[in-house]
């Protein structure tokens, strides 16, 4: 059954309306209501196009943390063939809020890494609704220098709140553990490309996204804190969330601007959530052009166009080296 969110109450009515009617013409009813379904359908499906075009960024918080956006699990279903998870990080046990492995992408073999946030209740518990202890992030770090070893590219699905910030986390080396992952992913000598597919939280998201091209998909939202956590930090109150998203420019379209990602991946029409399939679909595509862009670099030139493209962010031109 399909969840709205708050600011989509008007297009929730009109395909309401749409559904009375056409349980109206399936039931036989004798009345004749072809053309006038149809004309609703059209208003309904330009509803939701205009209201999507214009999304304040709070909204597309909303959006990138819809219960019913694919995870993880479902873009390896879909993309990813004949997949191997590893667990562990061979220190001090398994976290499941990253999931990863190794599979074949359209025939070649890679490492995929991701947050898992789950899709019920017993699976995001058991997933820690994909926020990860040091233990997640030593276990990337061991799978992207298992991939580094034997010259396979690393992909990195993104979707995470942040870093879990527990006590047991802290006395365990979580910042340790997520400048660790950073590190071995900017000194990595394949191709890595990351895609934001939810949220990319903090540290958190960071840890696995310092790769050689940044995707984000077009309702995503990338974000050095929350905006909750950053109303409370500036403002010490939470309620004033809308405003910090607005103020922190956290969506893709700004992203991209100020060169902080590489691409934006177009999702359907309402979000991913509407139609799962052709969002998995429109990020394979992309995850395939990049990597084939670039499959010819060699070693040092990887590290050092990855280095580059972090180095220049925030500097301005004349800055630029």
């Amino acid at each position: 059954m399909r969840s709205y969110l708050d600011f989509e109450k008007p297009v929730a009515e009109l395909e309401t309306k749409v559904e009375e009617l056409r349980a109206l013409a399936d039931g036989g009813e004798g009345v004749s209501i072809g053309e006038e379904l149809t004309k609703l359908e059209a208003k309904a499906a330009k509803a939701l196009a205009d209201l999507y075009a214009g999304l304040t960024p709070w909204q597309k918080i909303q959006v990138a943390r819809h219960p019913q956006r694919p995870h993880f699990s479902d873009y390896v279903q879909q993309l990813v063939a004949e997949f191997t998870p590893l667990a562990g990080d061979r220190h001090f046990g398994e976290d499941a809020a990253i999931v990863g492995g190794f599979g074949r992408f359209r025939g070649e073999p890679i490492c995929v890494i991701g947050q898992e946030k789950g899709s019920d209740t017993a699976s995001r518990l058991r997933h820690n609704f994909g926020m990860a202890r040091p233990e997640g992030y030593r276990k990337a770090v061991r799978l992207m220098e298992l991939a580094d070893r034997f010259g396979l590219p690393v992909v990195s699905l993104v979707d995470t709140a942040g870093a879990f910030p527990g006590i047991d986390a802290e006395e365990r080396g979580q910042a340790e553990a997520i400048a660790r992952s950073i590190d071995v992913s900017l000194a990595l000598g394949v191709p890595n490309v990351a895609v934001v597919v939810g949220e990319g939280g903090s540290g958190g998201a960071i840890a696995i996204a310092a790769a050689n091209k940044v995707l984000m998909l077009e309702h995503a939202v990338y974000t050095v804190a929350s905006p909750e956590a950053s109303a409370s930090i500036l403002w010490r109150d939470a309620a004033r969330a809308q405003d910090a998203a607005t103020s922190m420019k956290i969506t893709a379209q700004d992203l991209l601007k100020f060169g902080i990602i590489d691409l934006i991946v177009t999702e359907p029409p309402g979000g991913a959530h509407r139609d799962p399939q052709a969002a998995i679909g429109a990020v394979g595509e992309a995850l395939a052009k990049e990597l084939s862009g670039l499959a010819n670099f060699s070693r040092e030139q990887l590290v050092q166009s990855r280095t580059e493209k972090f180095l220049a962010m925030g500097r301005k031109p004349e800055e630029k080296r």
